[in-house]
């Protein structure tokens, strides 16, 4: 193996090639990202660079510049052939390799075109550099915003709103926010959160519409028929891998790339971060994280699997995330389900620094952090015991 072509140019792309290089890796590594800049880190696009408080090259990741990596900016994978390792690009060049890693994460889920109206003023979705400065540049006029969408990204940029000034509502389809990833007690904190910083936060009803008056948004009609004077809109509703590109590659295909134990998808392809479902040895069922930790670590494994084959180990995390929303630091380690019980195990949710531990058959499966970030390392120890 000579050459290794990246597709996808952020934290999991680049944590790949570093891996490849730490482990000792000297042939040609080329990066291709459809954004037209070296990555940046995502976490602080719906916190301190929406907020103004950090400039946005501070966002960058570092050692873009030093992996000793072909960047090719600005281009998307259009196909892939599986057999050959070669990628087509959208400008018909295609980039030969001898092993390829998909990194390509995922896209915003965006409303239907019958309810929002493709090229609407005022309507944002949150992933890129472009979309946050957009978006900043809308948070600093007056009106109201109204997030479409109660979970992490969507809670953080209401935070960050409420910083700036802007009146808040947040609108969720779901009873509970955030249910499916916490359960129904945390997630109701969560969302009480929200409203003891002044966010009007809606459950448990959808979203109709969007009204507009030319060419930008004015207003948020809901399935209850009621209307939010709206002039800003932040649709968060979530992301899906982006894999439409390897529809038809001969790769399996299940909301992401479906991999083995050691992140390989087929001879010589690897997928990492967002956009791959592995099959997690400790669990016994695949899994898909859309998140920050996941995509550097996970990186590490699928390089040594490229290197190493089946002696690489396999990748067995205990999946951990992070939000900062309304001054409060919310971390979780491990991996709930359904029916998992909850129960306070340090501190008193009602002076707002707690955990809250999940288990399932009398083992510990989870834990939630509620501003107690020194004690993830004792928590992220007790998971399975």
């Amino acid at each position: 193996m000579r050459r290794v072509t990246i597709v996808g140019g952020s934290l999991a792309g680049l944590r790949t090639a570093q891996a490849l290089r730490t482990e000792g890796f000297d042939g040609t590594i080329r990066i291709v990202s459809a954004e037209d800049h070296l990555p940046v880190d995502r976490p602080p696009l719906s916190k301190q660079v929406l907020a103004g408080t950090w400039a946005p090259e501070r966002a960058a990741l570092r050692g873009a510049d030093e992996v000793a990596a072909e960047w090719i900016l600005g281009q998307r994978a259009m196909s892939l052939d599986v057999a050959g390792h070669a990628v087509t690009l959208n400008d018909g060049t295609t980039v030969d390799a001898d092993a390829v890693v998909i990194a390509c994460g995922a896209t915003p889920r965006r409303l239907p075109a019958a309810v929002a109206p493709p090229g609407l003023a005022g309507v944002h979705t949150l992933r890129t550099l472009g979309d946050c400065l957009a978006l900043r540049a809308d948070l600093l006029g007056e009106g109201r915003v109204v997030v479409i969408g109660a979970g992490f990204i969507g809670a953080e940029v209401a935070s960050t709103a409420r910083s700036l000034g802007r009146e808040v509502t947040v609108v969720e389809a779901l009873p509970i926010p955030l249910e499916r990833v916490l359960g129904p007690v945390m997630g109701a904190r969560c969302g009480q959160l929200q409203r003891d910083h002044g966010v009007d936060l809606r459950c448990g009803v959808g979203v109709a519409g969007l009204r507009a008056a030319g060419g930008r948004v004015t207003g948020v009609v809901l399935a209850d028929d009621s209307v939010i004077d709206a002039d800003v809109v932040v649709v968060g509703i979530g992301v899906v891998p982006d894999v439409g590109w390897l529809e038809g590659t001969g790769l399996t295909i299940a909301d992401g790339v479906v991999c083995d134990s050691r992140c390989r998808a087929a001879p010589g392809i690897v997928a990492v971060g967002d956009v791959a479902r592995w099959f997690h040895e400790g669990y016994g069922f695949d899994l898909r994280v859309e998140h920050w930790t996941n995509a550097s670590e996970q990186a590490v494994a699928a390089a040594a699997a490229l290197l190493h084959g089946d002696e690489a180990a396999p990748y067995t995390p205990n999946p951990y995330f992070w939000s900062d929303q309304f001054g409060t630091k919310i971390q979780f380690v491990g991996h709930r389900r359904s029916g998992d019980d909850v129960e306070i195990a340090e501190g008193d949710p009602d002076e707002g620094r707690f955990v809250a531990t999940y288990r399932r058959d009398g083992r510990v499966t989870g834990a939630l952090l509620w501003n107690r970030p020194a004690r993830i390392p004792h928590w992220t120890s007790v998971i399975g015991s």
